[in-house]
């Protein structure tokens, strides 16, 4: 980044951070999940009534409300729901598609490999949130299903939409229940009379559950620690100042803490694009959340050329990266970090967030450099495994005792000398 600062120019920086309130959250949470592992379903209880004003006795969504939930649905939305399902689940199915077995022999009679295991019980949050996000089950159970894991443990906040219900149902959850924040993940990590344990927790939530999840990593497994939304456009002067303002505002709504910036090399697309967003906040309906997120977290950067632009778009490393070049395949070769790139102006975040087929759970917070999305991969285990014939051991076990010998490790040294000495049939 300090390479490049002497070629960046802010016409629009972000605001100061906010103080942070992680301390703060950290020890509620602790709490949360402390009670939920002691107490169980009494402590996820107290927790919905408190948070949720839940005063149901029911934690599971039964059979029943689960098909009216999905009766209930308008033709249209249904319709929809099915067919980002479809997508999701044939990309899904592609993906899971690469994913082989292995069986190889480098040495002979030395037989190595691994196998593809299925998860065997998933936790899918799933967030009620500002609005009901249909697509939110979607991307956290189909890929499951592919992958077939036996078990898919939905949890929803008490009062998210009936259609989210729908959503959970029809994407295949075996179980769904009305347990929302952070008590909802400590209560799939340790399990009570309720909610079974699981073995791995996917899916995103605010703060508490962020923290939730970090808490109960290693209990069980998750999939990744999210922060707020992310959007960045790499641009040059073909774009278009209108959509590029549609484009960060769309994903700006989300929250008024999403990050969303424009990265260019022209500065007249740079300054019309700012212009281009106060003029469409105006006829907004969520500008009080979109207008918030864009005062303090927008920002659009312009570079002297074309070098700087992707160094700095792989500096920030965005959960969401759109192209919008002359060449957009040619720019998107270049880049390295981002959680899912869209390619061209025609390659709208909102499709892929909805039901175009890839998924939507991504990496934030730079979190880019090093891992992707959630996939059908993450709902499977690459295991390995070995066999061998005498002339396997034959090659392998000198070498293994000699470094066993160089450890001071005696009892590694004499199994392996075990083999050479002794015959057994397999």
């Amino acid at each position: 980044m300090k390479s490049i600062a002497d070629q960046l120019e802010y016409i629009k920086s972000p605001a100061a951070p906010q103080p942070a309130e992680a301390a703060g959250i950290e020890e509620l949470v602790r709490g949360i999940v402390r009670a939920v592992r002691d107490e169980g379903d009494r402590a996820v209880r107290r927790y919905s009534q408190l948070f949720d004003h839940y005063e149901g006795e029911a934690l599971e969504v039964g059979t029943a409300e689960r098909e009216a939930a999905v009766a209930a649905l308008d033709a249209q939305t249904r319709e929809d729901t099915q067919f980002a399902i479809a997508q999701v689940r044939a990309f899904a199915r592609a993906q899971h598609a690469t994913i082989l077995p292995l069986e190889v022999t480098h040495l002979p009679g030395v037989h190595l490999g691994h196998r593809v295991i299925p998860i065997e019980r998933i936790g899918a949050y799933v967030p009620g949130g500002r609005y009901p996000i249909l697509s939110a089950p979607i991307m956290t159970i189909v890929p499951a299903v592919v992958a077939g894991c036996r078990e898919i443990i939905a949890c929803l906040p008490p009062n998210a939409h009936a259609a989210m219900i729908a959503g959970c149902h029809l994407s295949g959850a075996t179980q769904i229940f009305r347990v929302g924040g952070a008590q909802a993940i400590a209560a799939m990590a340790f399990g009570t009379a309720s909610i079974p344990p699981v073995d791995k927790i996917v899916g995103p939530g605010n703060a508490y559950v962020n923290e939730a999840k970090r808490q109960v990593f290693g209990q069980v497994g998750i999939d990744q620690l999210a922060g707020p939304s992310e959007i960045f456009i790499v641009a040059d002067g073909s774009a278009n100042p209108r959509v590029l303002a549609m484009d960060l505002l769309a994903q700006a709504e989300h929250d008024v803490q999403t990050r969303v910036g424009l990265i260019t090399t022209d500065r007249e697309v740079a300054v019309q694009t700012l212009a281009q967003v106060q003029i469409q906040l105006a006829t907004l309906i969520t500008a009080n959340v979109a207008g918030v997120a864009w005062q303090n977290a927008g920002e659009i950067v312009y570079c002297k050329d074309e070098t700087a632009m992707i160094e700095y778009a792989n500096y920030v490393a965005a959960e969401h990266l759109q192209v919008h070049t002359a060449d957009p395949h040619a720019t998107a070769a270049k880049l390295h970090n981002y959680g899912s790139l869209f390619i061209g102006q025609r390659a709208s975040v909102v499709y892929s967030d909805k039901c175009c087929g890839t998924n939507h759970t991504l990496p934030t917070m730079r979190a880019a450099r090093y891992t992707g999305g959630l996939w059908v991969g993450s709902f499977v285990k690459i295991c390995t495994h070995q066999w061998m014939e005498q002339s396997g051991v034959e090659a392998v076990a000198p070498p293994a005792m000699r470094q066993s010998a160089t450890e001071g490790m005696e009892g590694h040294r004499r199994a392996a000398a075990a083999r050479l000495s002794e015959p057994f049939d397999t």
